[in-house]
């Protein structure tokens, strides 16, 4: 009898994409790894379930969400060491990227671990390619702050020359549109994209000044889950206080180095200027963790 050919995937950490809403949206690849992965980490085991039984997949799965990353993420390290392959999944999307997942690609990597990625559907991506809005580039700002003064606080940092991305929740989305159009003006121009790829998807560009109107006008536009995309604004001429703005915005979910970086970027100002001023910030207040959603 001959032996068995050796298991690909052994020891591997694959991040692996899922459908943001249509189950049909689900690569190839994508299920060809959850089938031979030896171990799934699901942000919801329950949601999961529903994809693997639409495609008669039968795997073990662990939870690994944002109460329990750090513990679940040992365990699946230890795991890993064993020579066992891990796939992770988030609810929707793509893991790690404003959804559980990236503290352990973190540690896989310190570990010397092997992490492959299985690209696929993202809700930022598809509302951004949905938008038609040309540019070289884009800024993908997740969620706003949930409280009202921190929220136009952190519009002030998003005036930029290029796209913005931002998720927002159904019941904030019609203040956070209110607080674009005193923020940015009437005339700057946003995509609304709702429950994309569901049944009942929507996708509207129109200025900012009827974008309110827009979401009054039926009461199930104001249901489901919300990407929306700013046109680029003019450009500007960087000057300190934005740079301070956008700084602030980004040290609360980023290291001092890095804040910096992507703040130099945006911005023009000089990296080692906005570096020292990021780590006197850092020292004034706590950070804050970053918010999660899908």
């Amino acid at each position: 009898m001959t032996e068995p050919a050796p298991r690909p995937l052994s020891g591997i950490l694959y991040v692996v994409a899922t459908p943001i809403g249509n189950l049909a949206d689900a690569s190839p690849r994508a299920l060809e790894t959850l089938r031979q992965a030896d171990l799934l980490a699901c942000e919801d085991t329950r949601t999961t379930r529903t994809l693997l039984a639409r495609h008669g997949i039968e795997r073990p799965a662990v939870a690994l969400h944002a109460h329990n990353e750090r513990a679940a993420s040992a365990k699946l390290l230890a795991a890993l060491r064993e020579g066992r392959s891990v796939a992770l999944v988030t609810d929707a999307g793509t893991p790690g990227i404003s959804d559980p997942g990236a503290l352990l690609v973190d540690e896989a990597h310190r570990a010397g671990i092997r992490v492959v990625p299985v690209p696929g559907p993202k809700a930022a991506v598809a509302a951004y390619s949905a938008a038609g809005f040309a540019a070289d580039r884009f800024v993908f700002a997740g969620f706003l702050p949930a409280k009202a003064a921190a929220r136009r606080k952190a519009l002030q940092s998003l005036d930029l020359p290029w796209p913005v991305i931002l998720y927002e929740a159904p019941h904030r989305v019609l203040e956070t549109v209110h607080d674009l159009l005193q923020q940015l003006g009437g005339e700057r121009e946003i995509v609304i994209a709702r429950e994309l790829t569901k049944k009942f998807e929507e996708v509207a560009r129109l200025p900012l000044a009827q974008a309110a109107g827009w979401l009054e006008a039926h009461a199930h536009r104001q249901q489901g889950e919300f990407v929306l995309v700013l046109g680029p604004g003019p450009e500007k001429e960087a000057d300190a206080t934005q740079a301070g703005h956008v700084l602030d915005v980004l040290l609360e979910s980023l290291p001092a180095s890095e804040a910096a970086r992507l703040a130099a970027r945006i911005t023009g100002m000089p990296r080692n200027a906005l570096y020292k001023l990021a780590v006197e910030n850092k020292g004034k207040s706590p950070p804050v963790s970053p918010r999660r959603s899908r």
